[in-house]
């Protein structure tokens, strides 16, 4: 885990990881949100609407941005305020995605960053962006 300070910090920094997405994923975050739409959960009902398969959970995959400033960039001393997330393509169990984001804006006088953040599958598709916007905690 990095442990950034605002000192450590400048516009340009990026950071990226992979993360893989399994079948076990999607039944773990189906059970702890409750949310068992059948495109998430029916190989056969996503497959009738033109899926590949089960769609994986869009809020599964962006949790990984939360991954990207909590522990990447700048990671330890990170408080996320928010991100804005645009679903570009669908994500599926045994995809693997690789998570980047760069600092585009530093604010001092708030100790606030701003990162534009992508997430590719294994084939270099987008399958979504983001804005996330960042508080550094010093301690």
């Amino acid at each position: 885990m990095n442990e950034l300070r605002w000192s450590d910090l400048s516009v340009g920094m990026s950071a990226h990881f992979d993360a893989a997405i399994t079948e076990e994923m999607l039944d773990t975050f189906a059970a702890l949100s409750g949310d068992v739409n059948p495109l998430h959960m029916d190989a056969a009902f996503a497959k009738a609407g033109g899926f590949h398969d089960r769609v994986a959970f869009g809020m599964l995959s962006s949790a990984f941005y939360s991954t990207l400033v909590g522990v990447h960039l700048p990671g330890k001393w990170a408080l996320l305020h928010g991100v804005d997330v645009e679903f570009k393509a669908p994500v599926y169990a045994g995809d693997r995605l690789r998570v980047s984001g760069e600092i585009t804006f530093l604010n001092e006088a708030y100790r606030r960053i701003e990162l534009k953040a992508r997430m590719t599958n294994h084939s270099g598709q987008t399958v979504s962006k983001a804005t996330i916007q960042v508080g550094l905690r010093e301690s």
